[in-house]
């Protein structure tokens, strides 16, 4: 087995039981599971429902990090604004545009949480539950879109007419005119496809609250598998005053350095070692602690 491979299935076995996967893929909800102590912030946990909605297979997707599914019109100000959120390590929840693996792009609902380890405050994980945003009624030229309709000022369907055309120039056998509604409708088709992507989409307080739940769902089953190792785990800081003594950031970034070091801290008693590198402990074959 691969040294990430190996840090990965680390990342759950040393903090939970054994049926922990087992119980995170019967809950319904789309959401990953990251570790920021691995090099890269991998990917560790990906749920069935995530995995359906966006096309991809569990092999495809564990190792990697979340920037896989971003896009060319993913904004950048919401990648920073994430990645902002991770370095502080608090929760954030966010409007942003990703793509599934044939390419679709979709509008989502981000909402990202750290895991704290009960007993020193340092995080464990992120869980990052993605809720697809249904499209709202938007202006748009003379019409709006509403459930995908395109409707115009009056509130009458466009779309519907241009249904009702064909069905009576297929009775008329009007060939040459038929294809022309065709063609229209498909650049309709196309319109409301930019129209989706280049224009934001916010999510209701139905969404916002289904995010939340499923937070609240993960943390639950992490929490209570945490127990019976006795590696409690739970949604807010503590330990040590509240204080981690690595943020998540800096984890990612030493963990990406290959040679053998320890980090401790000098204003608490007896100096502890508050980082041990992959390197250091290979070398002294104390992987386990």
């Amino acid at each position: 087995m691969e040294p990430q491979s190996c840090l990965i299935e680390q990342s759950f076995n040393g903090r939970y039981s054994v049926w922990v996967r087992e119980a995170l893929d019967e809950l319904p909800n789309n959401f990953t599971i990251t570790d920021p102590s691995i090099s890269g912030h991998p990917i560790v946990f990906a749920s069935c429902g995530f995995l359906k909605m966006l096309g991809y297979s569990k092999e495809e997707v564990i190792g990697k990090n979340g920037r896989m599914f971003q896009g060319p019109k993913t904004n950048r100000r919401m990648v920073l604004e994430i990645r902002e959120a991770i370095r502080e390590e608090r929760t954030i929840q966010i409007n942003i545009l990703n793509y599934r693996k044939d390419g679709t792009p979709f509008w989502m609902l981000f909402h990202l949480c750290p895991v704290f380890s009960k007993e020193d405050g340092k995080v464990i994980h992120f869980i990052g539950v993605q809720v697809p945003i249904l499209r709202k009624p938007r202006r748009s030229g003379s019409g709006y879109v509403r459930n995908g309709v395109y409707l115009c000022e009056d509130g009458s369907g466009m779309r519907e007419t241009v249904v009702g055309c064909c069905r009576r120039e297929v009775c008329s056998d009007s060939v040459v005119e038929l294809d022309r509604i065709l063609a229209l409708q498909s650049v309709m088709d196309a319109d409301d496809k930019e129209f989706e992507v280049d224009e934001a989409c916010e999510a209701n307080d139905l969404e916002k609250r289904e995010a939340a739940t499923a937070i609240n769902n993960v943390l639950s089953v992490l929490t209570h598998y945490s127990e019976l190792t006795g590696r409690l785990v739970c949604g807010k800081r503590c330990g040590l005053s509240g204080r981690s003594l690595l943020g998540a950031s800096l984890n990612i970034y030493l963990g990406r350095i290959k040679q053998s070091f320890v980090l401790t801290e000098p204003h608490l008693p007896d100096m502890p070692i508050v980082y041990a590198s992959d390197g250091f402990l290979k070398l002294t074959d104390k992987g386990e602690h």
